[in-house]
């Protein structure tokens, strides 16, 4: 979601080629061993396959709405939010989604080891409507698809939580043209 919002906001062309995760095309395997999606092959033929590069490499060719925007030096705090959404959040979130995947009995523990870096991204939501002011960037992007999948895990207790900010920030994302573009389902090639 994330390297195909970057890659639009951007303006760059690219083919878009939908793939089933169960049944990887062999073309896939070939550019990318580890065969997770996205994978980004530019013209010159090098392979970007993670989706914070593929959005740094097209924003730094063209960030019309100032995603990467570094004029106040926060471009480290955009980046450290990522990482740690990247890191420990993703982490948390795998296993409080998929506990069965890795022999989780019960995935409450990782329920609220997320709540709290999502406990953090509410507290710093309260100052602005985005993580870094009060336009889109970055980080925003970068992160919203991760707290999306957390929130529809239990949307029920998700809701009750008392994160006010937050859920009125995932709610924006949602609605906004962007996502709603991006979420359009291109035929599986």
């Amino acid at each position: 979601m994330r390297a195909r919002m970057a890659l639009l906001v951007s303006g760059q062309v690219y083919e878009l080629r939908e793939v089933e995760l169960k049944n990887k095309p062999p073309e896939l395997l070939q550019v990318s061993p580890k065969a997770t999606v996205p994978v980004l092959i530019l013209v010159d033929g090098q392979v970007l396959d993670q989706s914070l590069d593929i959005m740094l490499w097209a924003l730094q060719l063209h960030d019309p709405e100032h995603w990467l925007s570094d004029a106040e030096g926060r471009l480290a705090e955009m980046l450290a939010w990522v990482a740690r959404c990247d890191g420990e959040f993703k982490h948390h979130l795998d296993r409080y989604k998929y506990p069965n995947r890795f022999g989780i009995e019960t995935a409450e523990v990782h329920r609220l080891q997320g709540a709290l870096f999502l406990t953090d991204l509410n507290q710093g939501l309260s100052r602005h409507h985005h993580l870094m002011g009060d336009a889109l960037s970055l980080p925003d992007v970068a992160i919203a698809p991760f707290v999306r999948q957390f929130a529809h895990t239990d949307p029920s207790w998700f809701a009750k939580q008392p994160w006010l900010e937050l859920h009125q920030w995932l709610s924006c994302f949602e609605r906004s043209d962007l996502f709603v573009e991006i979420m359009k389902k291109p035929p599986v090639n």
